[in-house]
């Protein structure tokens, strides 16, 4: 996979990157920036290059349709600030016009498209579509890992049209989670939490080939239970034995799963954590997952997070930055450590 470094950007390239900008947003009010502000240090690496740099993203799923409620502006505005200079909204990236703005930029510039899925032929990873795209730009720059797992046009398609590469952020996932898949450091200690056994089973196959322990919270365990979860033999399998408040309102961990679960996590030297422990949006029930993140830190080890939900918590208890790493992705961060073929990493071995 090819990175940053090995594109030959000079002063004045046109790059087209593809960020993961799907956060939390109500009313153009963003909840939290984190996938935002991950992906800056490839934007000011590519400023500083001195490339005229076209931002590409999406915001919910507007079906192809141009919806108000989904519109980038609010993030474009949001990136700007972090970037700490101006980045110009632009409302229709397809076209003749958008060729004329882009040749105006001056280099170093940044310009953010509107929601590319508001184009049908988006999700639809349509080539004609692709193809439009890449006559935007020299190059391609994928830093998009929480959507890696689409094989959309913004994702899988402009890449066989353009020298492409991963952005850091990409990089820097991948090797982090490549590690935890392939050579983590043992013990290694994985807990999941959240529902839908189904989704996770794949993971937590693969996975368990390399854990010593699966820690899982009220609702999964249950789940594993019902529908038989098939894991490695070397790797033990933790169920929640107990839950705050109890009689089937599973809202967090009880007293004596929080106990068993610090228990295992003792002498751990990689923790893997994937979802929340309970009902988080209601402080009554965020204590578990609280102190579970306190003892992972306090244990000393390679530690890393993923998930929307547990991403945000952990920010909110000024935790996410003393993981050493917090993934931006969900179902792709799942789907890459269940070994399985990313159409966003997949396109990026083509090379035009």
């Amino acid at each position: 996979m090819k990175t940053l470094e090995d594109l030959p950007i000079q002063e004045g390239s046109r790059v087209l990157v593809r960020l993961d900008v799907n956060v939390p947003i109500t009313d153009g009010i963003i909840h939290d920036d984190f996938r935002i502000a991950e992906s800056v240090p490839t934007i000011r690496y590519l400023a500083q290059k001195k490339a005229k740099c076209v931002v590409v993203g999406h915001l919910g799923r507007p079906d192809g349709k141009a919806q108000k409620e989904f519109s980038l502006q609010p993030i474009a505005k949001r990136l700007g600030e972090l970037l700490g200079k101006e980045v110009k909204f632009i409302p229709d990236p397809i076209g003749q016009e958008m060729q004329k703005q882009i040749g105006q930029m001056k280099p170093g510039e940044v310009v953010f498209l509107e929601n590319i899925r508001f184009y049908p032929g988006e999700e639809q990873n349509d080539e004609t579509f692709a193809k439009q795209l890449a006559q935007l730009a020299d190059f391609y720059v994928n830093d998009a890992f929480g959507a890696c797992h689409r094989a959309h046009a913004s994702i899988a398609g402009v890449a066989k049209h353009l020298p492409s590469a991963a952005g850091l952020l990409l990089q820097k996932e991948v090797e982090v989670l490549a590690q935890i898949r392939e050579r983590p450091e043992k013990p290694m200690i994985v807990i999941v939490g959240g529902t839908k056994v189904e989704t996770k089973a794949s993971f937590l196959a693969h996975i368990s080939k390399n854990a010593d322990a699966i820690l899982l919270g009220n609702l999964i365990s249950r789940e594993a239970k019902e529908k038989g979860l098939q894991v490695a033999p070397s790797a033990e399998i933790v169920y929640a034995e107990d839950s705050i408040p109890g009689n089937g309102e599973e809202f967090d961990i009880g007293p004596q799963t929080l106990e068993l679960f610090l228990s295992k996590l003792k002498g751990s030297r990689t923790v893997f954590w994937a979802g929340p422990l309970g009902k988080i949006e209601e402080e009554q029930y965020e204590k578990g997952s609280l102190a579970i993140a306190n003892a992972i830190l306090q244990s000393g080890a390679y530690a890393v997070a993923g998930g929307g939900d547990l991403a945000a918590f952990l920010n909110k208890h000024n935790l996410r930055e003393k993981f050493a790493h917090v993934s931006t992705g969900g179902g792709a961060m799942l789907a890459f450590l269940a070994g399985e073929e990313l159409p966003g990493l997949k396109a990026l071995e083509f090379q035009v």
